[in-house]
């Protein structure tokens, strides 16, 4: 009892506590437009506050329970609100969270706080809920708002209404948030001086508009359910790579003066008073129009050539409406190219995956041998020591140097001997003693007065692609290998010397390349920190969006990992206690007393022969080890 009351009071007293007071806080650091109004906010939080309490009194009623993961209900509810959505819960609280944020135009909660704590229960619900519920329950029924079946039924109407309130209404909310955060300082134009020069049509805004109601009308439009879910996944998909490509990269297109007046003219002026050029590049309305278009050619195949002749159609209005320049509207088919392949696209990248870690590659010279894979570590390093000396100068090539050796070779050692530990001879790594080790160097350098925050934030967003590299090495040598996987996900390994085929019984089995998709939120997460630099936020909010970013993919991240010899302690995983430490010290960074982020410097060359050095001390230490010594830590494996 008191471990439940425990629970209950840091979850609905103590974190909604921090949560406004990080938002609190955050207030006097950032800088975020801010919206809303009383009556809004209001009523989003509210309904929030009603799918939270229906959720509650469902698992008590039908659960003999309380929403507490630790403390499940005795029967798994699939009554009254779970019967319509998975996780009310949850989502009840993100709501409750925006909600507030609308209500009191708090631009840190509406910006930060609240999309913080919607990513963070959906990493929570990836990397332990939903298999938490699995094992004790078995197979858990469908809720009635879910993405389509693969199937040639014709759709249901809840088919239909799930695809709009999972897909479009989203969309368009996040659609709209982009749009609301403004134009950056640092936008470019995606204009070349040949269609900027092209004069705007009015009467194309008749084309322009069309895609409104061909992508609205399209999933009323589907006759097979396997066309509906195409299309929910290809929205989907196109929000996920696109939205953030906005955020990340700001090209923008001007909307053209609108020549004239008249109907038409009229209309163009209604809707660039909603539009910011921000969306611009790739244009959704060439990907929505794409996406819709396969349905409407799926439903009429007669006429297919005359949908994709609408599609030519509205793009090119995209360019003579003068809302587009010419490279958005490539870029859009670009994008609806790769998200209608994005299979292929996979299938590609996992077969390459799968080669890769089965390609060792080793050389014995007299007492030594030297194994491939130690490359990549190597390389990364190097890449992530030329951009942490970007960015913090070459005058800190010291610190930087001393923080590579220091985190990447004896901290992460360390780390493996002490907290997984292995036999004596044997020297493996692991990656949380990278970070705790480079703090400590960071710490050393304020105490004699160098710049500790530059040292510690440049450091480790060139550590960000370092180990999106590094990780490479981790796939050769098998270690941080998957759990089962489908055929359609997995990789098998199959080299002899891999420890996936080794020391488990996991040899040609689909595993989940796990460290492939550490690979690539870490240079996601890269491109948001080099993002914050280039618009001089601080460096304590950088280094705190970088352990939420970093715990958030790790949390998810371990539920795909097979190694068992990671401790499991109260029902999770030990790496993901440590990320859920992360990102509660990441909240905690952002609120410190905020130091300005220097613009990054042009990279000196004459650094270049240190740096390789570096570079290879960490392969040494990597991918090279004396076989046939009985000497403490002389193999690697």
């Amino acid at each position: 009892m008191s471990a439940r009351l425990a629970y209950t009071a840091l979850f609905v007293v103590a974190m909604p506590a921090l949560l406004v007071a990080w938002a609190i806080r955050l207030e006097a650091i950032v800088a975020l437009p801010s919206y809303g109004s009383l009556v809004p906010g209001a009523l989003v939080a509210l309904a929030g506050v009603a799918l939270m309490a229906a959720a509650t009194r469902d698992l008590w009623i039908h659960g003999h329970g309380l929403p507490a993961s630790p403390f499940p209900p005795e029967r798994l509810v699939t009554q009254g609100v779970y019967a319509v959505i998975a996780h009310p819960v949850y989502v009840g609280a993100a709501f409750v969270a925006f909600g507030v944020s609308i209500a009191t135009r708090s631009a840190p909660g509406l910006w930060i706080v609240s999309p913080v704590l919607a990513l963070s229960a959906a990493a929570f619900v990836i990397g332990f809920e939903n298999d938490s519920t699995h094992r004790r329950y078995g197979a858990l029924p469908a809720s009635l708002l879910r993405l389509p079946d693969e199937s040639d039924e014709p759709p249901s109407a809840t088919d239909r209404a799930a695809v709009y309130a999972l897909v479009l209404l989203p969309w368009l909310a996040l659609y709209m948030g982009v749009e609301l955060l403004g134009v950056p300082a640092d936008a470019r134009s995606t204009y070349f001086a040949w269609d900027r020069s092209l004069a705007v049509i009015p009467w194309t805004e008749a084309i322009y508009v069309a895609t409104y109601p061909l992508v609205i009308l399209a999933p009323l439009a589907a006759s097979r359910t396997r066309d509906l879910r195409r299309f929910a996944l290809g929205g989907l998909w196109a929000t996920a790579i696109i939205l953030p490509f906005y955020l990340l990269f700001p090209l923008v297109a001007e909307a053209k003066p609108v020549p004239g007046e008249g109907l038409w003219q009229t209309l163009m002026l209604a809707e660039r008073r909603y539009d910011q050029p921000v969306t611009a590049f790739p244009a959704f309305h060439v990907v929505w129009s794409c996406l819709a278009a396969q349905i409407y050619a799926a439903r009429w195949a007669r006429w297919r050539w005359f949908w994709w002749a609408l599609v030519g159609a509205l793009a090119a209005s995209c360019v003579t409406t003068g809302m587009h320049a010419a490279a958005d509207v490539v870029a859009g088919f670009a994008a609806f190219a790769l998200v209608a392949r994005r299979e292929a696209v996979w299938r590609r990248m996992r077969n390459r995956t799968e080669r890769l870690a089965n390609s060792w590659r080793e050389v014995t010279i007299g007492p030594v041998r030297f194994m491939s894979h130690g490359l990549y570590v190597g390389m990364g390093v190097m890449v992530g020591l030329i951009i942490a000396v970007t960015l913090a100068g070459s005058e800190n090539l010291g610190w930087l140097v001393a923080m590579a050796i220091i985190s990447g070779v004896f901290g992460a050692g360390l780390w493996a001997q002490v907290v997984e530990g292995s036999p004596q001879l044997l020297r493996p790594y692991g990656y949380f003693g990278a970070p705790f080790a480079a703090i400590l160097v960071a710490l050393v350098a304020g105490l004699v007065h160098a710049d500790a925050w530059l040292l510690l934030v440049s450091f480790g967003t060139g550590g960000c692609f370092a180990q999106a590299i590094g990780r490479a090495r981790c796939l050769v040598q098998g270690c941080c290998h998957g759990r089962e996987a489908p055929e359609v996900l997995g990789i098998r390994y199959w080299h002899p010397m891999s420890r996936v085929t080794r020391l488990s019984a996991l040899g040609g089995t689909p595993l989940h390349p796990t460290p492939l998709y550490s690979m690539i939120w870490m240079v996601f997460v890269g491109l948001v920190i080099l993002r914050l630099w280039s618009l001089e936020v601080s460096l304590q909010f950088i280094a705190g969006t970088y352990f939420i970013l970093v715990g958030l993919g790790r949390f998810a991240e371990e539920h795909y990992r097979g190694e068992p010899q990671t401790a499991v302690i109260a029902g999770l995983r030990l790496y993901q206690w440590l990320a859920i430490a992360f990102v509660v010290g990441g909240a905690v960074l952002t609120t410190l007393k905020p130091t300005a982020a220097r613009a990054a410097m042009a990279f000196d060359a004459r650094v270049l022969p240190i740096i390789l050095v570096v570079g290879a001390i960490h392969y040494l230490a990597y991918g090279a080890d004396l076989p046939g010594s009985n000497r403490r830590f002389s193999r690697l494996r």
